[in-house]
């Protein structure tokens, strides 16, 4: 079967991760791993399963004739926008798992097939992959006039990079709860909870619907429509509870366990950024392919 070649930029815990999942893709042939560390993890374990190792960054994939139709960017915001435009030059799709956010907002459980055709799509946050898909489905129903989520994440699986863009977290995740989540007002908030043994990911979503427009049965079965659909590509997913109804205000909790494939399964908010950018980009892949058939 035909696949689109791909490549993944950061060697780090999202990048390695992201290269264990491409490796199960039918739609997806990795072809390199790229980053700045020689001895990284990720480059190493990239080179034992058979994939380039290139430890010069995106000019040494260039430099040495390497190929790819889509990239995944697990760097930095910083980082993506020179990796970009050299993409941008070569005719390859970004897939951004970084808060540099160029191109639209993207949740697969969402949004996916309006924006297949971009050059660039931005993965939001991990929480906003997590919650986002529940106010969409809470919207579909009755009105959201406004969106709260709060993130909580195992200090653990929180690195560097999580840790310097909490204001970009929090700024971006609020504005995809509107843009995408369809709220006409979002707010998020972060916590990094220290606890041991580390937590899994949890989340918690409170909606206001427009007084008046409460369905109770209507967003309860576009809750559980959305949990079957988040869960096709993160099956770690899943309501702790069934949603509350208090007046015009509707309260999911959610859970995300990760795959264990590289990382530990605590750490699901990792995990849901890794298979959610993979889910778009089989997608694209599939669209891809079709048309070329």
């Amino acid at each position: 079967m035909a696949k689109l070649k791909a490549a993944i930029i950061g060697s780090g815990n999202i990048g390695t991760d992201l290269m264990v999942k491409l490796g199960r893709s039918e739609y997806l042939e990795l072809t390199a791993v790229i980053g700045i560390d020689p001895q990284s993890d990720g480059l190493r374990r990239a080179v034992e399963a058979g994939y380039a190792g290139v430890s010069t960054g995106i000019d040494g994939f260039f430099e040495q004739g390497l190929e790819a139709d889509i990239m995944f960017d697990a760097t930095s915001a910083k980082a993506h926008i020179y990796n970009d435009k050299l993409c941008q030059e070569r005719g390859i799709k970004m897939l951004d798992l970084t808060p540099a956010a160029i191109g639209p907002y993207v949740s697969p459980a969402v949004n996916v097939d309006e924006h297949l055709d971009k050059s660039n799509i931005n993965m939001i946050t991990c929480g906003g992959q997590a919650t986002i898909p529940m106010v969409a489905a809470i919207n579909r129903v009755s009105n959201v006039v406004y969106g709260e989520i709060v993130a909580t994440i195992s200090s653990k699986s929180a690195g560097p990079g999580t840790r310097a863009n909490i204001d970009e977290f929090t700024e971006t995740t609020s504005k995809a709860i509107e843009v995408v989540g369809g709220a006409d007002k979002g707010k998020a908030i972060i916590i990094l909870n220290p606890a041991e043994p580390p937590i899994m990911m949890r989340n918690t979503v409170y909606a206001l619907v427009e007084e008046g427009t409460m369905n109770e049965e209507g967003i309860r079965e576009s809750i559980k429509e959305m949990e079957k659909t988040v869960q096709s590509y993160v099956p770690g997913y899943h309501l702790r509870a069934e949603p509350i109804f208090e007046g015009n205000k509707v309260t999911v909790l959610l859970e995300v366990k990760g795959a264990g494939d590289y990382l530990p399964e605590y750490s699901g908010n990792l995990d849901i950024m890794t298979s959610a950018a993979v889910r778009i980009a089989e997608e694209f892949a599939k669209k891809e392919l079709k048309e070329t058939v």
